[in-house]
């Protein structure tokens, strides 16, 4: 029997991301896509990013058929190690977590190759152009006073104009790196040294925003819209809200100020095909734009009573389909 609206063929489902076994799945927000993918019908192939290859104008994966389930010790089962064609498969979830680093733009130039016949979330090209400390350039009304730059005197005169900063490697993750730095704290020169002799990259730096003490804003965007939202409330004596080390997340909504980011950010995020979003909001400034692997779905889905899951799901359905 051909499938309807309300009966659609189960889709088959490609999932890129780090080791499935160490996951906290009351957290995890890729499990909690995939669990919700499973409970549609749709067919999950799970592999690592060393996996994915190309060759002779063909995408392979090698990985395993996955089955998961929420019970903590046993929440996944793994068919037979294989490699598949990804132009085969109907979707691509893109979820390893950064750093983003050489091997991470590598896989997204790779994954590039599969389409348009296969719906790769997010779409890989706007993923590499627009990371998540880079995106918000677009938008200086709605951030903090914002520095990238590698040399030390450009930070300084930074410094000497904003006083209290936070200085963060531009493609870090997970809060790892992120150091405050009050006028009259010494450690800048030696910050800096330490960065700038293990990468060659650019550093990030902004204003302090004080609000942060009373949370850090997480706000899930789908399709350009937003869906839900958690407070982050950094642990005592900490400046970071990162959940990976030690924030708390608490219940929360969008004010006026926030309604009015999304409505500025979410035509951006549609065109360019990032479907599943988070942005970080401190004291109704926007800081990041989360597209490479956003957190928080399980937490919102909790305080909120909304399945925020299923709406990821149905805008890559209806992106799928679209695509004919």
């Amino acid at each position: 029997m051909a499938a309807t609206e309300t009966e659609m063929a189960p889709l088959k489902v490609a999932i890129q991301m780090d080791p499935i076994g160490s996951i906290n799945i009351d957290a995890d927000t890729t499990f909690r896509l995939a669990e919700s993918a499973q409970g549609r019908g749709h067919l999950l192939f799970y592999y690592h990013p060393d996996d994915l290859a190309w060759r002779d104008g063909q995408v392979r994966a090698t990985g395993w058929d996955l089955t998961v389930r929420r019970i903590k010790g046993d929440h996944f089962t793994l068919g037979e190690r294989r490699t598949v064609d990804l132009s085969d498969w109907d979707v691509v979830l893109l979820r390893q977590d950064p750093p983003f680093d050489m091997a991470y733009i590598t896989t997204t130039h790779i994954l590039e190759k599969v389409k348009p016949g296969t719906l790769v979330v997010n779409d890989p090209a706007s993923v590499r152009n627009a990371p998540e400390k880079l995106l918000v350039l677009d938008f200086l009304d709605l951030t903090p006073p914002t520095l990238i730059a590698r040399d030390i005197g450009e930070i300084r005169k930074f410094r000497d104009d904003h006083g209290d900063i936070i200085l963060k490697p531009l493609y870090g993750n997970g809060g790892a790196g992120v150091f405050r730095l009050r006028e009259d704290d010494f450690n800048l020169n030696a910050l800096h040294e330490l960065f700038t002799t293990f990468s060659r990259e650019p550093l990030i730096v902004q204003k302090f925003l004080p609000d942060v003490t009373s949370g850090d804003k997480r706000i899930i965007l789908v399709d350009g819209e937003p869906v839900g939202a958690i407070n982050r409330v950094p642990a005592k004596g900490e400046t970071r809200s990162n959940m990976h080390v030690g924030g708390r997340p608490e219940k929360d909504g969008l004010t006026d100020r926030d309604r009015e980011i999304c409505a500025r950010i979410g035509p951006v995020l549609k065109e360019r095909g990032l479907i599943f979003v988070g942005i970080d909001v401190i004291g109704g400034y926007l800081t990041e734009i989360n597209v490479t692997s956003p957190t928080g779905v399980q937490e919102m889905e909790r305080f909120d009573g909304v399945d925020i899951a299923a709406k990821v799901w149905d805008a890559i359905e209806a992106r799928h389909a679209a695509l004919g």
